[in-house]
């Protein structure tokens, strides 16, 4: 990445986070300077001189830029990990907040009687492997995992499955021996296996360009398929609930697939 690249995404992720363009601008520029005057920082962030001033001050109120009241005034970033954290303290209090006035606003219709069989689509990588963990840690009896992806072993996703009660089954299976052999080493009192399902791997004879990233079902009711694309890294995936019925008998026998019968803890019940 080359250092306009670098400046430009630096420049867009602290505008996603809050800052407006010349506040993120200037604090970027600063960041690369021990002190600077606005009209240094004009200079290197084409931020125009009047609104420098703007701008840092907004900058100052957050607690990201310190300022010498000299003739002309001096300005610097403070030391980038605490700027990061200051940061950092900021989108999580925005984010409580959020959750704090949705969860008030509450529901604008009753909530429906019973179990509900229903299908959905979910796009992201950060997305999904939220939802994989939500659903895992709601589990109860058992956890089914197949993993056709090595990146997608997180230790997110190995804290989840550690922490779950000891009651809770956890299989996890891998479509290579040398995956499986990494999700033993940090799932030791998980069951693992090597995935019976030949048709998760890559297929070289198919021109094809997604690949099977996760298989989920938790308590054979609950179930989560994503693939990858191989070029983007991009995860996709649909997932259901409230199934209670020959579907998830079928997708949990074919789950295990490559598992020893001896080893399962609950058989296919």
């Amino acid at each position: 990445m080359s250092t306009e690249d670098a400046l430009q995404e630096a420049t867009e992720v602290l505008q996603q986070l809050g800052l407006k363009e010349y506040e993120a601008k200037c604090f970027v520029g600063l960041s690369r300077l021990s002190t600077g005057t606005a009209k240094q920082l004009s200079e290197i962030t084409e931020v125009p001189r009047t609104r420098v001033y703007d701008a840092v001050r907004v900058l100052e109120a957050q607690g990201l830029v310190e300022i010498q009241h000299s003739s002309p005034q001096q300005f610097r970033a403070v030391p980038l990990e605490e700027a990061t954290e200051t940061l950092q303290d900021q989108y999580e209090a925005r984010v409580e907040r959020l959750g704090d006035a949705l969860e008030t606003a509450g529901d604008a219709e009753p909530e429906s009687n019973g179990p509900v069989q229903e299908v959905w689509a979910l796009s992201g990588n950060d997305a999904i492997a939220n939802r994989s963990r939500k659903l895992i840690t709601e589990a109860k009896e058992e956890v089914v995992l197949v993993l056709g992806d090595e990146a997608l072993l997180t230790e997110d996703l190995v804290k989840a499955l550690t922490e779950l009660n000891k009651k809770v089954d956890v299989l996890v299976g891998a479509v290579t021996e040398s995956l499986e052999r990494k999700i033993h080493n940090s799932l030791p009192d998980a069951t693992t296996f090597v995935s019976g399902l030949g048709w998760m791997r890559p297929q070289a004879e198919f021109d094809d360009d997604l690949v099977i990233g996760r298989l989920l079902l938790v308590d054979r009711s609950n179930i989560l398929v994503s693939t990858v694309v191989p070029d983007s890294r991009q995860e996709q995936a649909i997932f259901g609930g409230g199934f209670r019925n020959g579907l998830i008998v079928i997708a949990r026998r074919l789950l295990s697939q490559g598992l020893f019968p001896g080893r399962d803890p609950r058989g296919d019940q």
